[in-house]
């Protein structure tokens, strides 16, 4: 098969997040797929220059790799649109929801997803963890974390009192809004979801996380060695099912486009609850969206093609609406 387009595609990473180290061993290793793959393609590490070096290197496509405030929540997404620039992954409306934990339970709710209980926190109010608990019908152990942040940037998991004033300093460092949520015992799990204008979204095979203490947080995700990846994952196979329909369910509420992946917890007896997606998923060699790609067959340099793909359809819809010079 030959090569999908002849554009030159920017390869945007880096940024300026707290996820901006992640985001460039995304974008070099896309980057390199491409290349192997015989496109035209440039890597770019964005800056507030991002406007002049897109045209500087005649940037036809971005494929964004990305992550977190910036890069995942609909920003660049919005800016690459005024330019008609069409670009990889969920659109800027799926994006920004995506982004904001607050907002994407809200709308899962609204299609009666499962979710944790929970409630948010903002920087001016400060109450006591008893207020909150009783409010929000919540009981220790807690989940506290910022609202837009991915990479488990900023989370704590309260099991007791005493580490609540710390546990909110620490998330509203990140955002001045803060979720608190009910701590779901049990398994974690993610799910990929792969799709193309052309057919509908493709539920990858699920994976099961395997924390050293049971919490999946930034050393765990990253550090080498320390956390178990099993794919596919050995759950039951009707918790399989239904997680894998849950992901699906969650990537069309939002209306994405691409990859994404949706993150579980799943309690000991098989209940799974989502707890966020992510719409511009890692692509590094550690990453759980490559991993899921090859259980189901597909090497990483093909996955890379698909991705793109939903850059290719976004052209055609860009071509559709700008009007005949």
């Amino acid at each position: 098969m030959g090569r999908m387009t002849n554009a030159r595609i920017g390869v945007l990473m880096g940024g300026r997040s707290s996820e901006r180290d992640i985001s460039l061993k995304t974008g070099q290793a896309v980057y390199q797929a491409l290349i192997r793959r015989g496109y035209d393609a440039v890597a770019i590490d964005v800056t507030n220059r991002l406007h002049r070096d897109l045209e500087d290197h005649k940037v036809a496509i971005a494929f964004l790799s990305l992550h977190g405030p910036g890069g995942e929540d609909g920003t660049v997404q919005g800016f690459l649109e005024t330019l008609g620039i069409p670009y990889t992954g969920s659109g800027v409306r799926a994006s920004a929801v995506g982004m904001h934990k607050a907002a994407t339970k809200t709308l899962l709710a609204a299609h009666g997803i499962p979710l944790p209980a929970g409630t948010v926190v903002r920087a001016c109010d400060r109450p006591s963890l008893a207020k909150v608990l009783r409010q929000a019908k919540l009981k220790l152990p807690i989940v506290v974390k910022p609202v837009s942040q991915g990479s488990t940037i900023g989370v704590t998991v309260v099991r007791r009192a005493g580490q609540w004033g710390e546990a909110l300093d620490l998330a509203h460092r990140y955002d001045p809004e803060v979720m608190v949520e009910s701590y779901i015992p049990g398994h974690e799990a993610a799910v990929s979801i792969l799709g193309t204008a052309t057919e509908g979204p493709k539920v990858l095979p699920a994976i099961e996380i395997v924390a050293p203490d049971g919490f999946y947080d930034f050393s765990a995700k990253y550090q080498k060695g320390k956390t178990r990846y099993l794919c596919p994952a050995p759950l039951p196979p009707k918790v399989v099912h239904h997680i894998g329909e849950l992901a699906r369910r969650t990537y069309e509420a939002l209306g994405c486009e691409g990859a994404a992946r949706v993150d579980f917890r799943i309690t000991p007896r098989g209940r799974p609850y989502v707890l966020e997606i992510n719409t511009v998923p890692g692509m590094t060699e550690t990453s759980l969206l490559p991993m899921a790609a090859a259980q189901a067959g597909i090497v990483y340099d093909d996955l890379v093609e698909q991705i793109l793909q939903s850059a290719l359809d976004r052209a055609s819809r860009f071509a559709q609406v700008v009007p005949k010079e």
